[in-house]
């Protein structure tokens, strides 16, 4: 669907990053930062989100150690990717996340901002890193050859 909206999410333990896309545009922003620890607060700003952007589809990123190895937090957000496919019924994709948060702050940075003040901003800024990769790679999927 080439107008569809997609919601993608920086799952933390203190906070999750927030940022929004459109499909056809293939440009990721960030929106906001959840920064309540607490499961139920969590879930509702989450369904006020997806109330007020419409998404068809929602992207968490998915986090590995350098070498692709899993670690605590990739099982945290597999279930974290799985509560939102299970409260929203929505599709959700995982994307490697991998050194997602460093692009955030070197982007911050770029924008003058100090990432040790912005600390939301670089959730939300990842959030977004996550989503333009999603995109990129969507992207390429489609114009790679088909065998």
């Amino acid at each position: 669907m080439p107008d569809e909206v997609i919601l993608a999410f920086d799952f933390g333990t203190q906070r999750i990053g927030v940022a929004v896309g459109a499909a056809m545009l293939r440009n990721a922003r960030p929106l906001t930062t959840i920064a309540v620890a607490a499961n139920a607060p969590r879930f509702e700003a989450i369904g006020k989100l997806i109330a007020e952007w419409q998404p068809t589809r929602l992207v968490v990123g998915l986090p590995f150690n350098l070498d692709g190895s899993e670690h605590e937090m990739t099982a945290r957000c597999r279930r974290f990717a799985q509560q939102l496919q299970g409260r929203f019924r929505l599709p959700v994709e995982l994307m490697d996340e991998r050194l997602s948060s460093a692009v955030a702050e070197a982007r911050l940075r770029a924008d003058g901002r100090d990432p040790r003040r912005a600390r939301q901003d670089i959730d939300a800024e990842a959030a977004a890193v996550i989503l333009q990769s999603y995109f990129d790679r969507t992207d390429h999927a489609d114009t790679a050859p088909s065998h």
